[in-house]
């Protein structure tokens, strides 16, 4: 009887015992940045938040924005033992790409294709060493035009091949904005327009792209 009654102060004990969360965080450029901020448009990280708690799955997940903006993936590479591994999380969702193309033409100081690779590799290699999981995201749009006629489409398929590679030969969980976006937006702009749309000013998030690219990170982090 004694030992029953341990058992169960054990078993009762141990149910109130708090529940470690996932730590995820969220590892990218301007887009990120606005991904936790209420204005313009309430940020994709905040929605995914709101989404994670109408699940009624709060106690699981901890959700940590860390973007900056103009950052390509070379800046994240530096600033990822500061940024991302000193806040020990379990998952780290890379989205990063669009400045690396778009700042080629826009400014002269985007990143060449094999640089672009050879350090989003060694992010990954150091997210590996210390066991923390990856989450690859492919950038979405530079323009909303659905014809293919946006002056950067190419190179952003380009680097999301280089992405979608990177991911199969890692063996890890991919989240493929640009076809996703592309699809949507063949269905959802008859009118050809290069913007709002799903952005705002043909790359940072309108409210429907917020929440667009919430439900897709959602779906990624519930599988893990």
């Amino acid at each position: 009887m004694k030992k029953m009654l341990f058992i169960s102060f054990v078993f009762i004990a141990c149910s109130f015992v708090p529940q470690k969360k996932t730590k995820v965080v969220f590892f990218g450029d301007s887009i990120t940045e606005l991904g936790v901020k209420e204005k313009p448009y309430k940020g994709y990280i905040l929605q995914l938040d709101s989404i994670c708690k109408g699940e009624k799955k709060a106690e699981q997940f901890d959700f940590v924005g860390s973007g900056i903006g103009g950052n390509k993936v070379y800046d994240l590479y530096l600033r990822l033992e500061e940024d991302v591994l000193s806040k020990n999380p379990d998952v780290v969702v890379i989205y990063v790409g669009v400045n690396d193309v778009w700042h080629k033409t826009l400014l002269g100081t985007g990143t060449d294709a094999d640089k672009f690779e050879r350090f989003y590799l060694a992010i990954l290699r150091k997210l590996k060493e210390k066991n923390i999981k990856a989450i690859l995201c492919t950038p979405a749009v530079v323009g909303e035009k659905k014809d293919m006629s946006n002056p950067l489409d190419g190179d952003l398929n380009r680097y999301s091949n280089i992405i979608r590679d990177m991911a199969k030969k890692n063996n890890l969980l991919l989240i493929d904005l640009r076809q996703k976006f592309l699809d949507y937006i063949k269905t959802n702009n008859p009118d050809n327009q290069e913007k709002n749309i799903l952005t705002y000013d043909r790359v940072h998030l309108n409210t429907k792209g917020n929440q667009f690219v919430a439900d897709l990170m959602w779906k990624a982090i519930k599988s893990l």
